[in-house]
């Protein structure tokens, strides 16, 4: 706590110092000041805001999203944003608390989470334990939800800019023909994969709300929810479960690396896969694939090569963003 506080005091100087856009104002150059927090929904902000926001993302990408710290400089971003789209459900709480704390005038957070799913359908599993208070909050992996926040994205970005009300709600309808489109294929390329190959038992419990729409099963997930390495014994059982399952692939992730998920796939003989990923989009910014979209067809590409599934039913997806594929936001460092 002392340390925000510093932070917090800090960062009023450096605003006294260079000045600041007066609340509740658009920034100078006319457009609407943007801030999002984790890439996935970062990249929906910016398919319906596209050239008509300055966007920037706070969490970067290859870090843990769950226990990330903003940076003294990220400060900054907060107190001079108008808009703060955030998951929500407990997700990105230091961030969230640097935002309050530093929120302009006439500046809103928005919590897409809570806006998306109501208390009932919270999913409480192996990564986030219901006596441990806090839901999966990865919502995002269900292609539905995510166009829940690109709704509630535009719906908010047409009531503080209406005059650019035509692009906001353009850009969404695309977006929306594009996602019920990804849907179909990834229901398509689910069914392609033999019934018993569709489950799925990954390093961190990503999968919650994406595996019930598509006919998978998620048997269970390695990291503890405490985010610290299995013990021996959770080593042990996973490898007996594994077994005794038949399950053929463990899928690791790009953001936690862990080499004992490869020493439990050597042990029971499934097939190690590296890069399954939740927050991390694939390729480098200003590729085409370097998207949500292109984070969903990769995700759904890896798990139907390693269970048996027919690839070229997704490989063709158009990935690009909405607005184009010249995507310019500043991402923390």
């Amino acid at each position: 706590m002392k340390s925000r506080l510093i932070v917090n005091l800090g960062f009023c100087l450096i605003l006294l110092m260079a000045g600041c856009t007066p609340a509740g104002n658009v920034s100078q150059d006319g457009k609407l000041n943007v801030v999002a927090t984790v890439s996935p929904i970062t990249n929906i902000i910016y398919n319906i805001g596209g050239e008509h926001i300055t966007l920037s993302g706070i969490v970067p990408e290859g870090v843990n999203s769950h226990t990330f710290e903003p940076a003294p400089s990220d400060a900054r971003k907060l107190a001079e944003a108008d808009l703060i789209f955030a998951n929500g459900l407990d997700l990105e709480e230091p961030t969230l608390e640097l935002a309050r704390a530093n929120l302009k005038e006439g500046a809103e957070i928005i919590l897409l989470g809570e806006q998306t799913i109501s208390p009932d359908e919270y999913v409480y599993d192996f990564s986030f334990p219901k006596e441990a208070g806090s839901p999966n909050p990865h919502l995002w992996p269900n292609p539905i939800y995510a166009l829940r926040y690109a709704e509630i994205a535009k719906d908010t970005l047409v009531g503080r800019d209406p005059d650019n009300a035509e692009y906001y709600t353009g850009n969404y309808e695309k977006f929306m023909a594009r996602i019920e489109a990804l849907d179909e294929a990834i229901k398509t390329t689910i069914n392609s994969v033999p019934e018993n190959n569709r489950k799925l038992l990954t390093y961190h419990d990503s999968f919650a709300y994406f595996a019930p729409r598509y006919g998978m099963t998620v048997l269970g997930a390695i990291q503890p929810s405490d985010f610290a390495e299995p013990s021996a014994k959770d080593v042990a059982d996973l490898i007996t479960q594994i077994k005794t399952e038949k399950i053929p692939a463990v899928f690791g992730s790009e953001v936690f690396p862990s080499p004992i998920l490869e020493q439990i796939a050597k042990e029971s003989g499934a097939h190690y896969v590296s890069d399954l990923r939740d927050d991390d989009l694939p390729g480098a910014p200003g590729e085409a694939k370097h998207s949500y979209i292109g984070l969903m067809v990769e995700d759904v590409r890896i798990m139907a090569e390693v269970l048996g599934g027919d690839l070229s039913l997704i490989a063709d997806f158009d990935v690009s963003n909405i607005p184009g594929a010249d995507q310019d936001v500043r991402q923390s460092q």
